[in-house]
């Protein structure tokens, strides 16, 4: 009796075996198990390209799903013949059944009695284990993997062939088993990854927006042409000098006539260089050539398209070709992390004639310095921009809303942690005062 719960045992524990490593292999990261070859670990390097392969991989999962299936058989067969004789005298002297269904009802309760242990000690709790130590359960099962595969292999021949020939009869593809995971199934990933205390919900915020990167066009994240800030190409070099000396901005787009027909990109850093060297230029000497995308863009090819030219910025045109914004690198930033703090634009914060003779002001200015710029109405005025905002409306505004305070058209470029970052004072070119073209 002892002897067959030690084969029974032995049988569950191999049916485990295969069912953690199964498991294991299709949930193991491969990057993971590539450190670990690279520092020398012999069990990393022998399952490694196995998982790189994908028919490899397949062989792999088809002996584990062999092993299972002979060992639940075996296992079946064996607790038949040795168990059931034992329990049949037991089922006779209650009395309960007639002799002639003694038999048949004490191998039905061996069947469901060892199906029920194998279900959970060959199946459940190994999986469990497999999904929560993918990487150190695949190292710890590839050795007995590889053997089954050797001792397995013309079954799995057969079995994998005939599967294929059935895939092909039923015009099906065969795809094997590979890691691969369209976007909504990343998605249901991270947010698992978050309730299960992985990942922090900023984090599982940024990671989403990655994943809808790809949504967003240029036209969404580039700045508005009326919003941009440039420089004359006729301006003279001093001029110049102190048009970057106020700008936050290292890079200032070049337009002649009108911020419609820019003509390039004006690096703050050349303009210092030539300043030191004592040497002045005009601003075409010292502009650099900008590249223009369509509007309709994706931002992930954008970010592609700017890499391989080694630019920061593009011109987003239309489909006449008229410049409608200017896109940088710094956007695709403030889409993933939601906005970016820069010393510059924010701490030492300037106001700005934009090109179309409105004026940007920042949030954190207070009104006295304000008033100077925009007229008598914030002269006598307590606070900052911001607040003066937050006050005419009652609330805090949304990015983009049009409002009048103080006979002053106001538009709120920018709002960040309920706090009021950039406006922009005065009316649209081509709008009267009341707003109408």
């Amino acid at each position: 009796m002892v002897a067959a719960w030690v084969v029974i045992v032995v049988l569950i524990a191999f049916t485990g075996l295969y069912v953690a490593a199964e498991f294991a292999a299709v949930s193991a990261r491969r990057s993971r198990l590539r450190r670990l070859a690279e520092d020398g670990t012999a069990l990393a390097a022998r399952l490694l390209p196995v998982l790189e392969d994908p028919r490899a991989l397949d062989r792999y999962i088809a002996a584990s799903q062999v092993g299972i299936t002979l060992c639940s058989l075996i296992l079946g067969a064996y607790g038949q013949a040795t168990l059931a004789p034992r329990l049949m005298p037991l089922l006779d002297n209650l009395g309960w059944l007639q002799p002639a269904t003694v038999e048949s009802a004490s191998v039905a309760i061996v069947l469901i009695f060892l199906t029920t242990l194998a279900v959970i000690l060959g199946e459940l709790v190994p999986k469990s284990l497999a999904l929560q130590n993918p990487t150190r359960t695949a190292l710890f099962t590839v050795l007995p993997m590889q053997w089954s595969i050797r001792a397995f292999s013309w079954s799995i021949t057969l079995l994998n062939g005939s599967g294929v020939l059935l895939l092909r009869a039923l015009r099906l593809p065969s795809t094997g088993h590979r890691h691969v995971h369209s976007p909504e199934e990343i998605a249901l990933l991270i947010a698992e990854s978050r309730d299960g205390g992985l990942l922090e919900p900023q984090e599982q915020v940024r990671l989403h927006r990655a994943l809808r990167l790809g949504l967003r066009s240029a036209r969404q994240l580039m700045v508005p042409r009326s919003r941009l800030a440039g420089i004359d190409a006729s301006l003279p070099f001093e001029e110049v000098l102190r048009a970057v000396a106020v700008s936050p901005y290292s890079r200032l787009p070049v337009y002649q006539a009108s911020i419609d027909n820019i003509v390039g990109i004006l690096h703050t850093k050349d303009v210092v260089m030539r300043y030191v060297r004592a040497g002045g230029l005009s601003v075409a000497a010292l502009m650099r050539p900008i590249v223009r995308v369509p509007d309709t863009m994706a931002a992930d090819r954008l970010l592609t398209f700017l890499r391989e030219r080694r630019s920061h910025q593009a011109l987003v045109v239309d489909v006449s070709g008229s410049i409608v914004g200017l896109f940088t690198l710094e956007d695709v930033v403030a889409e993933l992390l939601g906005g970016v703090a820069d010393e510059f634009k924010s701490v030492h914060a300037r106001p700005i004639r934009l090109s179309d003779g409105r004026l940007r002001l920042p949030g954190s200015m207070r009104l006295d310095q304000a008033a100077p710029l925009v007229g008598s109405a914030w002269r006598s005025g307590d606070g900052t921009v911001g607040d003066r905002i937050v006050a005419a409306l009652g609330r805090v505004p949304e990015a983009g809303e049009e409002i009048d305070v103080d006979g002053l058209h106001v538009e709120v470029e920018a709002v960040e942690g309920g706090a009021v970052v950039s406006v922009i004072v005065g009316d649209r070119p081509g709008h009267d005062e009341n707003g109408n073209s």
